[in-house]
């Protein structure tokens, strides 16, 4: 969990960029490489994708993408591996995103243990409810992990603070209802969502689904401590394989220009020179 701190610490109050993809597509070598990308064009946190068979926090473009990486091969000790060979090139953040059902059948223990070993510092599970997490949670605690929380725009302010207080890493925001995809335009509720976790958490907040442009990247910015980012970048992906199938070199590249220009905008954005800067500090437990 040290990593997750210092990856926001390192902004010195900027906003923290956080790529998602997912494990395996379209290949274990060519995911291995597009996450290289991300990380060198100025990601701070990576965001893993474990791919599975009924993703239901997910839309059409990270479902088909979970397609391409199940059809390729993909088992679930996979994205460990990728995690395992990022950690040796270096000493970034990363969390794995996973559903609650491939967790429980490889069991809690054996999943944290194994993501421990691997160089995993937090855990995001969509379908875990806060009702039905602590158990998970003392486990994840056990190997090191942070298990992060998901907070929904239509969150009534006691629900809020009591997924605020649970939480370890970060706190993931949801920008919009539904499920993952890129949006036109951001709910007017994210900015006051995260503010009111701020009241209750000393966690960084970081706010996610349906990012789509540097634009809209820069405006979370100003306000958030973290930008997720996973739908607009795989569907660069495939783009790039309509147009070049399976040329990693493509590929690399145009994770890395888009990479490039989300963290180029988001260091632009304005913050108010009063916001608390989020550095990871709380419940590190």
């Amino acid at each position: 969990m040290d990593r997750i701190r210092r990856a926001f610490e390192r902004r010195h109050g900027r906003a923290a960029l956080i790529p998602f993809l997912n494990a395996g597509d379209p290949s274990f070598e060519a995911s291995l490489s597009l996450f290289r990308n991300v990380l060198r064009a100025g990601a701070d946190i990576i965001e893993i994708g474990t791919p599975y068979s009924d993703p239901l926090a997910d839309g059409p473009v990270i479902q088909n993408s979970a397609l391409r990486s199940l059809q390729a091969g993909f088992q679930l000790p996979h994205s460990f591996a990728i995690a395992r060979a990022l950690r040796q090139e270096g000493d970034h953040a990363q969390v794995l995103f996973t559903y609650v059902n491939p967790l429980l059948q490889y069991t809690p223990e054996r999943f944290f243990r194994d993501a421990a070993d691997a160089g995993v510092d937090g855990v995001i599970v969509p379908d875990l409810p806060l009702e039905e997490s602590g158990a998970v949670r003392e486990v994840a605690d056990a190997h090191g992990i942070a298990l992060i929380p998901l907070m929904a725009p239509t969150s009534g302010e006691a629900r809020i603070q009591a997924i605020a207080e649970s939480a370890r890493g970060f706190i993931y925001c949801v920008s919009s209802l539904g499920v993952t995809g890129e949006r036109a335009q951001m709910s007017n509720r994210v900015q006051s969502l995260v503010a009111t976790a701020r009241r209750y958490s000393p966690l960084p907040v970081a706010v996610g689904f349906g990012v789509s442009t540097a634009a809209q990247a820069r405006e979370i910015a100003g306000y958030a401590d973290g930008v997720i980012v996973g739908s607009a970048f795989i569907r660069r992906i495939e783009q790039c394989l309509v147009n070049a199938p399976m040329e990693l070199s493509t590929l690399s590249q145009c994770v890395y220009d888009f990479a490039q220009e989300l963290a180029v905008a988001m260091q632009q954005a304005t913050r108010p020179e009063t916001m608390e800067i989020r550095n990871g500090e709380g419940n590190q437990r």
